[in-house]
């Protein structure tokens, strides 16, 4: 098969102006350990809202192709290129990849966290005029380097779910892992309502939560969360979150508050509608500094502050593992779009940044 040379892809160029559709070169060669792909579904995640809005941004990262969760089609293999758990890969083969690791620095060696690696590779932070070009997942095919960490996919998991699973997925249940055991029966609230916090809970229902609160906007969404196990949803915009949450349980709280929305208010608020000797997770507050809170309530209520970060190919592998184990459990596909091509991503990242749409796919061969 003669390689191509270049691939169409769907440019960020300016911060909240429209994507273009650029021809990018592709590698002449593949390196050993490195992967060619021809991306057959991507799915946008909040952080390529986030980027797109220049919420997150740093100097010199544009132009950019924006999309990292994806699944790939190998065109292309580089000698000795096996997935990460060492097995043999081949044409045709389908694979989604988690970021690179350097191996070698104090994260990777000494922590052992592929997270905390001092050189972790984006696919989507590759700038689209510097080789290798094009490794993210708005692009017709995408250069999957040596030391991004592969993962054959099974059958029976389809490609929208390989594709959240390689972000929004792992994400939510390294926080999962990160928060402890969820004591059945016990509380739970779920903050954020999009695609990460309506995936936070299922999962808290399939662990054993007597009672799944998930708090968001706007009532679609809500409505949404309760076809994915919550069993009482609070809508912000009705009255202050906590106040809501504390009426719902006698005044107690919540056992483990998650954090999927990232709002300046979210520290606050969880603190306040957490129960005594509770867990507050934070994992969605990327953003600008969020609102302060009294560290004597953390004192007080003998609460467990835990941060989390993302996920690694542990946690991609333990998602995909989710779907195959989970996935008659709910309606997953209600969380994703009809497919459009990669010139209406640009409409789709409008859609979601106005919180029309939960999880946007884009197949780059339509």
């Amino acid at each position: 098969m003669t390689l191509p040379s270049s691939t169409r892809a769907a440019v960020l160029t300016e911060h909240g102006a429209p994507l273009t559709l650029q021809d990018l070169p592709l590698p002449d060669a593949v390196e050993p350990g490195a992967a060619l792909v021809r991306i057959v579904c991507s799915t946008l995640c909040g952080t390529d809202i986030e980027i797109w809005e220049g919420r997150m941004t740093f100097p010199g990262m544009l132009p950019m192709v924006l999309g990292h969760e994806m699944v790939g089609e190998i065109v292309a293999l580089g000698e000795g290129t096996t997935d990460a758990l060492g097995r043999a890969l081949s044409l045709g083969d389908r694979i989604g990849w988690s970021e690179s690791t350097c191996g070698s620095c104090y994260g990777c060696v000494v922590l052992r966290e592929p997270v905390a690696c001092s050189r972790r590779g984006y696919g989507f932070l590759q700038r689209a005029d510097v080789p290798p070009y094009a490794t993210a997942g708005l692009s017709e095919y995408a250069y999957v380097t040596p030391g991004a960490a592969k993962l054959l996919l099974p059958e029976n998991v389809k490609d929208t779910w390989a594709s959240m699973a390689g972000c929004a997925a792992k994400t939510v249940l390294r926080a999962f892992e990160r928060a402890g055991r969820i004591r059945p029966g016990s509380t739970v609230v779920v903050q954020g309502s999009g695609a990460l916090g309506i995936f936070a809970t299922a999962v808290a229902s399939i662990a054993g939560a007597g009672r799944v609160i998930t708090v968001g906007a706007p009532a679609e969404r809500l409505e949404l969360a309760t076809r994915f196990g919550a069993d009482q949803v609070v809508d912000f915009r009705e009255g202050p979150v906590a106040e809501q949450v504390l009426a719902l349980t006698d005044g107690r709280g919540a056992d483990v508050v998650f954090d999927f929305a990232g709002a300046p208010s979210v520290g606050p608020d969880a603190v306040a509608m957490a129960a005594q000797r509770g867990t507050v997770v934070i994992v969605g507050s990327t953003g600008p500094q969020g609102d302060g809170f009294a560290l004597s309530a953390v004192m007080g209520k003998e609460l467990t502050l835990v941060g989390s970060l993302n996920g690694d190919i542990s946690d991609y592998a333990r998602a995909i593992e989710f779907f195959e184990a989970f996935g008659s459990r709910f309606p997953w596909d209600d969380l994703f779009s009809q497919p459009v091509g990669l010139a209406e991503a640009s409409d789709k990242i409008t859609h979601m940044h106005r919180l029309d749409e939960v999880k946007a796919v884009i197949d780059p061969r339509l």
